[in-house]
């Protein structure tokens, strides 16, 4: 759901005044403030925010104005679909791996024979 417009979007106001103290964008703002709408003073700067265990870098641009910074810095981290399909398709990929690698082999033995 939107945010009233008559409210005025919400930019957390600590990182407002730590953006404003920056002389330079050298270095990441740490943040907790996912919540916290991107400014267009924000543009150029690098902020680190926190996902819940780690800090994640995020870069902020032009294109980033208006949306979330929890947006850009992932909560959840995907490793794989489990199951028997995908356990045979590694393996079959692991098996295409090796033969073009014995391939390669074979082929530089009999260039230096």
């Amino acid at each position: 759901m939107t945010r009233s417009l008559k409210k005025g979007p919400y930019v957390d106001a600590k990182l407002v005044k730590k953006v404003g103290a920056r002389k330079s964008s050298a270095g990441a703002i740490k943040t907790w403030a996912r919540a916290s709408q991107i400014a267009p003073e924000f543009v150029g700067y690098t902020f680190a925010v926190h996902t819940g265990k780690s800090f994640e870098d995020v870069f902020v641009t032009e294109d980033m104005v208006g949306h979330r910074l929890g947006e850009f810095a992932s909560t959840t981290k995907f490793i794989r679909h489990g199951g028997k399909m995908q356990k045979e398709a590694e393996m079959a990929a692991k098996q295409q791996e090796i033969a073009a690698a014995q391939t390669a082999k074979a082929a530089t033995e009999a260039k230096k024979s």
